[in-house]
């Protein structure tokens, strides 16, 4: 009896959980940073190689509590007589006994408008869900809510963007899993993905010192059904080739986030942590850290690449 009591907490934990990330997505914290991943039109977006990678630990503390590992690469190329962008991100998501993986492909077709850069993106990708039900030890074996053995299904999904630059702002529209794929785990068991739709944009803010300036920036996403907002500001000091950064974000009715990081022989290195504003004790939050590194691309005349290492600003 105890421990069908175990699982059912279990199990509430596990909504309570996906309930505040606020729909089938992962919610990063570090999301500036991880663009292509929810929209494809920022793949290449700029003239650089860029490697991201994440680790996001949620509702600490708790037994079963989600760990999110994130993993991309994305560049610009010159091919007929036009600029393009191409990416891959990888997502290995764990909550308990659920584990959601999706491996994309990114691509964007971007063209120079009205002194900016506008593209536009698609992303395929393959997700794979499953349930380790081996794990489990219940009184009553045969039970049909509760599989017992190691259970998983796939599926294919679309996605697409737009994406634009100019100076010191941009703004980009995407929408994920287009194609609201239904997985399917096992004979009796399925996952339905809906719909979400991103609205990001930013805005960098010059300061009398010119070492220092204020990036904004504001990601709200929804599945008509939820939503979540995030708004985020960082005061940023740069110099001979230095960077460090602190800010303060916001998720309303979700959370309140302090971020630190800087740049680290050529790797900027970010950390934060995101305390909710629900009942949860302080010390239950979310940490996250992340790590990127970017190489320069010189496009010349003919579209040729010339790479080389740069420090990140």
């Amino acid at each position: 009896m105890f421990k069908n009591k175990l699982y059912i907490l279990l199990f509430l934990l596990l909504s309570f959980c996906l309930e505040t990330r606020a729909q089938y997505d992962v919610s990063f914290n570090h999301y500036w940073m991880m663009e292509s991943g929810f929209n494809p039109a920022a793949a290449g977006k700029e003239d650089k190689i860029n490697v991201v990678a994440a680790y996001n630990l949620s509702f600490a503390g708790f037994e079963n509590n989600p760990r999110t590992m994130y993993v991309s690469g994305d560049m610009p190329f010159y091919a007929l007589k036009s600029f393009h962008g191409v990416g891959v991100s990888l997502i290995n998501d764990q909550i308990g006994l659920f584990t959601h993986q999706r491996l994309a492909f990114e691509y964007a077709y971007k063209k120079n408008l009205l002194g900016g850069k506008f593209s536009v993106g698609v992303m395929g990708s393959l997700i794979n869900e499953s349930f380790d039900g081996s794990e489990l030890d219940l009184e009553d074996a045969s039970d049909p809510a509760f599989s017992t053995s190691e259970i998983n299904g796939n599926a294919f999904d679309l996605g697409a963007g737009i994406y634009y630059m100019h100076k010191n702002w941009y703004a980009g529209f995407s929408v994920m899993h287009a194609m609201a794929p239904l997985v399917e785990m096992g004979e009796t068991n399925e996952i339905q993905i809906d719909r979400t739709y991103y609205l990001t944009g930013g805005y960098n803010i010059k300061l009398r010192n010119p070492f220092l300036k204020i990036q904004t920036s504001v990601l709200g996403r929804t599945d008509g059904v939820a939503y979540r907002a995030d708004i985020t500001g960082r005061l940023v000091y740069s110099n001979d080739g230095k960077m460090m950064y602190a800010g303060l974000g916001c998720s309303p009715t979700n959370s309140f986030t302090v971020y630190l990081g800087g740049n680290f022989h050529g790797i900027t290195l970010g950390y934060c942590y995101e305390v909710y504003t629900s009942a949860i004790s302080m010390a239950n939050g979310s940490h996250e850290l992340i790590a990127s590194y970017q190489m320069d691309l010189d496009f010349g005349k003919r579209g040729k690449n010339k790479h080389k290492s740069v420090r990140i600003l």
